[in-house]
């Protein structure tokens, strides 16, 4: 028996709503975590933090995730019409993600107040649900309008 039949392969419009799934859950995550910090705060303290969050989540979005994201998909689409389920991220992004959550535990285990973290967590969390939706979008096109995979990332619809 060959290894390849041991591989869980998937289409790779599924590895793309794969892929988008994990940056919202991760995006929740750390959402969820900034709540947990914002609640105790008075209310003007939280929607000060919250909205200086969601502008900095617009940067990380546009100059750092997008790219990342849109890299992801046109790697992803350049694959044979079935690809490993891990395959939804390259072998170095899973060691970005083991680095980002090693610094995440640090960051949480110092004495930065957690109005900071707060506002970290909140801004990277919502720059990761926002790009998840690209993925969304790649894979509402794909599967559900039945457009062709893009051959490489600078053909991507947006």
């Amino acid at each position: 028996m060959s290894l390849t039949r041991l591989k869980p392969a998937v289409p790779k419009h599924w590895l793309i709503a794969i892929a988008g799934l994990v940056w919202l859950a991760a995006g929740g995550m750390l959402c969820h975590m900034a709540w947990r910090w914002l609640v105790p705060l008075p209310r003007l303290h939280i929607i000060g933090l919250v909205l200086a969050g969601l502008a900095l989540a617009l940067v990380f979005h546009r100059f750092m995730l997008n790219r990342i994201a849109r890299r992801n998909m046109g790697r992803i689409c350049t694959y044979a019409e079935r690809g490993c389920v891990f395959a939804f991220q390259a072998w170095r992004s899973y060691l970005m993600i083991l680095v980002m959550i090693s610094i995440g535990s640090f960051l949480r285990h110092t004495m930065i107040p957690r109005e900071i973290l707060a506002l970290l967590y909140t801004a990277m969390g919502c720059a990761l649900i926002f790009s998840s939706l690209a993925y969304f979008y790649l894979f509402w096109q794909v599967r559900v309008m039945g457009a062709p995979c893009p051959p490489n990332e600078e053909n991507l619809p947006y």
